[in-house]
């Protein structure tokens, strides 16, 4: 299993969650999450703000990381990547920053989670085919310190990651 000490050096610090984001910080955030083109003017404009709160505010959520970056918003199968898939890791904790490492470096890795339970590593990947589905999986299974893993593909997306629902509460 993951010791989660050890990561501690990768885990983002000191984001801004949510209880820490006041009426006006979810106004600009849900406004965002309608259009997130808006550029800061008009979207000072319709909040009733002024730009320079609207701008110092969406920087210090930018720095602090509690924004995603604006990459995270293009659909890999728009740049030609339409499988997805979840790769389960099994790992030789003595190599854990190794792996880590080592996955960063493959483009087709989207995210990368180190659960509880049985499975030291949980990553999200996308390819172009089946077979191209294989040979991430096997560039993944021979990363540094990768003892095991075990891929199941995703035949749909039923629910699409969001949090609109979040910046109501």
């Amino acid at each position: 299993m993951v010791n989660l000490t050890k990561l501690g050096t990768i885990h983002r610090q000191g984001v801004i969650r949510l209880q820490q984001l006041d009426a006006t910080d979810r106004r600009i955030l849900a406004a965002l999450d309608d259009d997130p083109r808006l550029p800061i003017m008009v979207l000072a404009q319709r909040l009733g703000l002024a730009r320079g709160t609207v701008q110092s505010r969406l920087e210090r959520m930018t720095a602090s990381g509690a924004l995603r970056p604006n990459s995270s918003r293009v659909l890999p199968a728009a740049l030609g990547r339409g499988v997805a898939a979840a790769v389960s890791a099994e790992l030789d904790q003595s190599h854990l920053n190794e792996a880590i490492a080592a996955l960063r470096k493959i483009p087709e890795v989207l995210e990368c989670h180190a659960p509880a339970g049985d499975t030291d590593l949980l990553i999200r990947v996308v390819a172009t085919s089946p077979d191209d589905l294989y040979r991430v999986s096997e560039e993944i299974r021979l990363c540094p310190g990768i003892v095991r893993t075990s891929t199941s593909m995703f035949l749909r997306e039923v629910i699409p990651y969001r949090t609109t629902g979040l910046l109501s509460g």
